[in-house]
This record gives C-alpha cells, structure tokens and sequence, in this order.
C-alpha cells in the first residue's frame, strides 16, 4: 500500500460522520476519488449494475487528455500570434510556449477556483459528492474564450455559467445546456467589445514582462471576422503579418483565434482518443461534419455578394472557426446530446447545417457554432423522444400485421 494511501486511510475517520472535520467529508471524498478508483461497489449479485473499472473521474481524464495537443498547440500559437504581432521574423519554440502558457495559465486557475469553488459550496450545502464535470467545463472554458478576455470578466462569465445553467438544475449530469458554451455565450452578448474586437483574439500583452512589445493601435481580425465584413464577391483572409491566409494554414491552425479551437488536426487527434476510448460519439462527430458541408455546398451554389460567407467552400466551413472543436469537444457532451442512435445523426446534423446557415446569413454572429449546439442542446431530449416514439409505433404496427396474418 502507498504512503499516500496510507495517510488517506488515516485521515478518512476525521471527515467521516462524527469525525471533528465531518462538514468537510464532501472535499475529502472528492479528493479521495480523484487519486483512486472508489473501493465501494455494488454488490456482485446485483444484477441492475454493470461492473466496470471505469468511472466517471477517469472518463473526464480522457476527455481532458484528448485535449491536450489542442491546448498545447494553443500554447505555442498564442507565442507565434504574439512574435507576429510585434513584426518578429525569427519564433524561438520554446520562448512561444512559454509566453503561451503564462497567457493561459492565469484563465485556467480563474476558471478552476472559481467554478470549482462554488461546486464544492453546494456540495457542502447539499451535503453531497463533488462531482467531476468541472474537471473538463474549467479546462474548456479558457480553451473557447479570446486570450486576451479580462480575468473578472471570466470570472463573473463562469459564476453565471455554474450557478444558472448547472447547479440550479442539480448539479452534474442535470445541466440541459453546456456549461462551457454558456459562459462563452454570456461573455458574447454581456460584453461583445472584448469578444468580437479586431484584437480580442491575438495577444498583444506582454504578461510578467515577458515577450516582444506589440505596437499601440495594432489590430486584426479572425478569418471569420475578415469575411463578414468582405464586400463584394472575392475573398481575402490575411493572418496578423498580413500574407494571406491558406486552407493548409487553417488546417494546422496557425491562425489567429481563440486559444483552443484553431487547429483542425489537433482537433482530429483528439477526436481520434476520444473515439478509441469509447467516450466520443462518433455518429455526432460525422453528423455534424457532414451537415456542415452539406450546408456550406449549398451556401457556395447560391453564393451572393450579400452574404460573403457563402463564398467559403465547404471544406473552408469546417476549417474556419470553432466548428470543428464544437463536433469534437461540444457537441459529444453526454449529458446535454442526444441519447439514441439515431437522435444522435439527427442532433448531429442540424448543429452542422444552423451553424453554417448562422454565419453565412448572419452578419453579426460570424461564428454560429456556440449557438448552433446550445440550440440543439435544448432540443435533443424531444429529438430523443420522436425517435423512441416513432420506433414504438413501427413496432406497434409490425406486431398489429402479425396478430392480423
């Protein structure tokens, strides 16, 4: 048995009922649980449970392990941004990564304490287990968020998040809506200067003093927020130096963005963990890309000067944006997707199709992923239930035609 074991053995009796530390048992357990798989089980003749070394703590693990070459490359992007903003000709790795992690590191621990804090408040409160869904929700959170967002902004976003959209519906494994989308969405329309600026999106602060200085008034905007405001019918997306941005650039994701979702093959190998271990769906990860692309060739057919998105090609759809990270990482979210087979094609398909239909036909929201999913958040279970439904009535009448012949 490990000392650490040992001393969480020792220390177990204080935070159990009676115990002199009783009102924190709650903490302890959540902490107990995240270093080990829980001892207890159910009974092994009880035949309503399926045995299993996998739990709920090590599902979020993977999930937070298939984030990670998307929130390292976020790392090193940031660094390239930033040395491109300040008119840099020569990117020392390891100088970018580590401007990169002082960029994020200061929203991760925000996001943390804060979501955390009020996770273990209630759970106290409530008397209960801590729950571990934050384990991905404070992770995502900073990952889908402009670098350069305020802290107190991200705090105020993620208290809102927690409080409204989870706990008040009780807590993990209860939230209709994803959490971490509704704290980007809260900072989308309750402060829209610092989500949708020229510059949210590429750092030009020097954070401990550290990285090139970036000129006053220095501005640039996304891709996406280069074609919503193209005019006319030939597109030109350019990077901060100015040269012109390539699918091939926008596949590896060397682009400006939020910290997280720019890189498509990172996306994909993350998808790829996600697929392997059993935790991602790939019916909604399909489905979303294929009514993405149907939509975008529909768009790109009746392509108008109007709506200078619909010049994008299908393939540029999923490679502009949050699109691709929202069918990895969002849209895949058990609690809030779809349920059956084929509520998941459905759910899937839809997100792609009224993304694509939001930032062609809209302006004003050149990303409509975020909203795309929270849409069909609030839709899954009645996509759910029409599919239950209409598997009912097939029955219904093959059993009918039986009893009839």
């Amino acid at each position: 048995m490990s000392k650490l074991r040992k001393l969480l053995d020792r220390a177990k009796p204080h935070f159990s009922p009676g115990g002199r530390l009783s009102a924190l048992g709650s903490v302890f357990d959540g902490v107990e649980t995240f270093l080990y798989t829980p001892r207890t089980t159910a009974p092994a003749n009880n035949t309503v449970h399926i045995h299993d070394a996998i739990d709920s703590k090590r599902t979020m693990i993977m999930v937070v392990l298939a984030l990670m070459p998307c929130f390292f490359f976020g790392m090193y992007n940031t660094g390239y941004q930033h040395w491109l903003a300040a008119g840099c000709t020569t990117f020392p790795f390891f100088d970018l990564m580590l401007y990169g992690f002082l960029a994020v590191l200061p929203r991760v621990v925000v996001a943390y304490v804060v979501g955390l804090g009020i996770e273990f408040i209630v759970a106290q409160i409530r008397k209960e287990e801590i729950q571990e869904g934050f384990l991905v929700t404070g992770l995502l959170i900073p990952m889908i968020c402009p670098v350069e967002i305020p802290l107190w902004m991200l705090a105020v976003a993620t208290a809102f998040s927690v409080i409204f959209v989870k706990e008040v519906f009780g807590g993990t494994g209860y939230n209709i809506f994803n959490v971490a989308l509704v704290t980007r969405a809260f900072l989308f329309f309750a402060y829209p200067a610092q989500m949708s600026g020229d510059d949210a999106f590429v750092p030009t602060s020097t954070p401990l003093g550290f990285g090139p200085a970036v000129p006053d008034g220095f501005t640039c905007a996304t891709p996406l927020g280069q074609v919503a405001t193209t005019v006319g019918d030939s597109l030109s997306i350019t990077g901060v130096d100015g040269a012109a941005i390539t699918s091939w650039d926008a596949f590896l994701g060397l682009i400006p963005g939020c910290f997280g979702e720019t890189s498509v093959l990172c996306i994909l190998i993350g998808a790829v963990i996600l697929l392997l271990s059993g935790i991602g769906s790939w019916r909604i990860m399909l489905s979303v890309a294929a009514g993405a692309l149907l939509m975008g060739w529909v768009a790109n057919t009746f392509a108008s000067p109007v709506y200078p998105a619909s010049y994008l090609t299908p393939v540029d759809q999923l490679l502009y944006g949050g699109l691709a990270f929202a069918a990895v990482f969002m849209a895949t979210d058990p609690v809030t997707a779809a349920r059956t087979s084929t509520g998941k094609v459905v759910y899937g398909l839809l997100i792609g199709i009224i993304a694509v239909i939001i930032r062609t036909y809209n302006n004003g929201y050149p990303e409509g992923a975020m909203l795309a999913v929270l849409l069909m958040n609030a839709f899954a279970s009645l996509i759910d239930w029409c599919v239950v439904q209409t598997n009912i009535s097939r029955r219904r009448a093959r059993f009918a035609k039986l009893i009839k012949d």
